[in-house]
């Protein structure tokens, strides 16, 4: 059904299926080859297409990639939305760091399209901070409920009049704030750095350090 209750014709659905194929093959192009080498008109070759039939479903690269950023924003928000929908009241942060970090293992390279480095020459539309709002105000909830926190220090003051990024929570606490920057900073750090395999010949375990900052930011 389309959004507006009535149902798709079959030209609509097969649009719907081509743009899905297209996409599941720059999610492989990616994988290979990295966000930065994703080319439309070796899609198009793939797909027994010519370059100017593939440009029918997606104008151009960046719409291409705007739409992998959507998909990949949408799943983790849907995550997030599904734990503080699972039981009354807000979230733990314990069960929000867990989601995090099973999504970021399910797929790294949809983690680093979305949470490493920029594509050079792309730059995504306003539209999708609208989702990553959803993400932070799940958080937000969480860490208002976590309790006050630590007394308002430098940074919790500068927060104060500093919170446009906070969306929806005018009145969440500086205290809140700093701890949901602490718990996306710092847990988007340990991600990142063992999905990029920067702990493989430390030695260590890197769900037991990603549990140990869990505990710190929790505790």
């Amino acid at each position: 059904m389309g959004t507006t209750g009535r149902t798709e014709t079959p030209r609509e659905r097969y649009r719907q299926q081509v743009r899905e194929e297209v996409k599941d093959k720059a999610w492989q192009q990616i994988a290979g080859s990295g966000a930065s080498a994703l080319s439309l008109n070796a899609i198009a070759k793939q797909m027994g297409m010519s370059g100017p039939a593939l440009y029918r479903y997606f104008a151009n690269r960046d719409e291409l990639i705007t739409e992998l950023i959507r998909d990949a924003y949408r799943s983790l928000a849907d995550a997030f939305t599904a734990i503080r929908d699972a039981a009354p009241g807000p979230p733990a942060l314990g069960a929000l760091a867990q989601v995090l970090r099973r999504w970021a293992l399910e797929d790294p390279h949809r983690y680093f399209l979305v949470y490493g480095t920029p594509v050079p020459g792309y730059h995504a539309p306003q539209d999708t901070t609208a989702i990553t709002a959803e993400m932070m105000s799940v958080l937000l909830d969480a860490c208002t409920a976590a309790g006050p926190g630590e007394g308002a220090g430098d940074f919790e003051q500068h927060l104060a009049g500093h919170r446009e990024w906070a969306g929806g929570h005018p009145d969440a606490p500086p205290s809140a704030l700093r701890l949901a920057l602490a718990f996306w900073s710092r847990l988007h750090g340990a991600l990142s750095l063992e999905l990029a395999g920067h702990f493989t010949g430390m030695g260590l375990d890197p769900a037991r350090l990603y549990a140990a900052e869990v505990d710190s930011l929790t505790r």
